[in-house]
């Protein structure tokens, strides 16, 4: 496909990095070089493979693969554990760093994102300019597309050579989808179990689906096949870029693998602390992230979203002390980190009334008192985290008094 140098209306970039997941868990590209490698699966209850090398997928292995299958095809396949940590802080900065050449980024997952080039032409001197600003940012050889929407970038970066962007005209858009294989669409979450049904049918082409007509798109496929079809007519929605937010993060390490008792006690300890931080600025939160470090070699990630945002601890640990059941193995350390910030707000919805509410509130005048006199750090908890630990210094450990 010819470069265009000059694009009217919206040109959205898509900036994607092949296989960054399974880039971080084996500490980079020379690695997979002519092995065949793939995440190995992370639980027993999900026995499928994630991302796989090249080489890998050149035997006939894919992603989301049994493990079985995997092996039965190629009995060389290397399995490495996942490590969502590391790719989570590895994405996180390189999303950073796309934003500090000036773009607006909306981080898709880790190794694709998007932004609109539009404002920052003048900043770098043209459309070429920002995407070598974009592929220098970023030190994992990027693939670069860009395009009228978001799927046609995505699908312009999938064809791109490292070194090498490229471009669709508006003009072109809908031509140029038209010659996309269809697994194109397994890069988008609403049509990526559309994918499957549509190969087994012999459609190959986004073209093809085109050719279908919207009502029998409709019928067979739902609103998958409803979005594959406006997709492939270079309609999208527009771009949602992320705001900015504070990082607040609290971790803590285990003085044995910890299960039980034990995590919970430190998970209502990184609780305590993420409230106390004076960062969040009285504001409620949204999402967490909880995430741990596992005996064996690897990390283990959740994404907690809040029904409504709180700032109330006990409910905050109440929704997160059921994701710890989730733990594929024991953990040697737990992390807590803010995933989005709700309004500040004083209201958290506690039904006090009578007796206990008169307590409280003597309590809270007690607690202003001694704070005011010995500082906002003088009062402390005792919490019991390993009652039957041979060491009295890991029986207990303090934590901020909330209210």
């Amino acid at each position: 496909m010819r470069r265009r140098r000059e694009n009217r209306g919206p040109l959205i970039v898509c900036v994607h990095v092949p296989r960054f997941q399974l880039r971080v868990a084996c500490g980079g590209a020379a690695e997979l070089l002519g092995a065949a490698v793939a995440i190995a699966p992370s639980g027993a209850a999900a026995m499928r493979i994630s991302e796989v090398s090249a080489s890998a997928q050149a035997q006939g292995v894919q992603a989301g693969m049994a493990l079985g299958e995997a092996l039965a095809r190629c009995p060389k396949l290397q399995l490495v554990p996942g490590d969502p940590i590391r790719v989570e802080q590895a994405w996180e900065q390189a999303v950073r760093t796309l934003e500090g050449i000036g773009a607006h980024v909306e981080p898709d997952r880790p190794g694709l994102a998007y932004f609109d080039a539009a404002g920052l032409l003048g900043m770098h001197g043209g459309l070429d300019g920002v995407i070598a600003a974009a592929g220098t940012a970023l030190l994992r050889r990027p693939r670069i597309g860009a395009g009228p929407t978001r799927f046609c970038a995505l699908a312009a970066a999938l064809a791109a050579r490292p070194r090498r962007a490229r471009i669709i005209a508006e003009c072109e858009a809908r031509r140029y989808l038209a010659t996309q294989p269809v697994s194109t669409l397994r890069h988008r979450s609403e049509t990526e179990p559309l994918v499957p049904a549509v190969e087994r049918l012999g459609i190959s082409t986004l073209g093809d689906i085109v050719k279908l007509g919207a009502g029998a798109v409709a019928d067979r496929f739902g609103e998958p096949g409803t979005i594959a079809r406006r997709l492939a007519l270079a309609h999208d929605e527009p771009l949602r870029p992320r705001r900015v937010e504070d990082q607040l993060t609290e971790s803590m390490k285990l003085a044995d693998a910890g299960s039980g008792l034990l995590l919970q006690r430190t998970l209502e300890v990184l609780v305590n602390r993420l409230l106390a931080r004076p960062e969040r600025r009285g504001r409620t939160i949204r999402a967490l992230i909880l995430s741990a470090r596992l005996v064996e070699r690897g990390t283990w990630r959740e994404h907690v979203a809040l029904r409504e945002a709180i700032a109330d601890p006990h409910r905050i640990l109440l929704a997160l002390t059921a994701r710890l059941q989730l733990l594929p193995t024991p953990a040697v350390a737990l992390e807590l980190a803010v995933a989005e910030f709700g309004p500040a707000t004083d209201d958290q919805r506690t039904l006090l009334d009578g007796e206990r509410t008169a307590r409280d509130a003597r309590r809270r005048k007690a607690v202003g008192q001694v704070r005011a006199l010995a500082g906002p750090h003088a009062l402390l908890r005792v919490l019991v985290v390993a009652p039957d630990s041979p060491l009295p210094e890991h029986r207990t450990m303090s934590t901020p008094w909330l209210e």
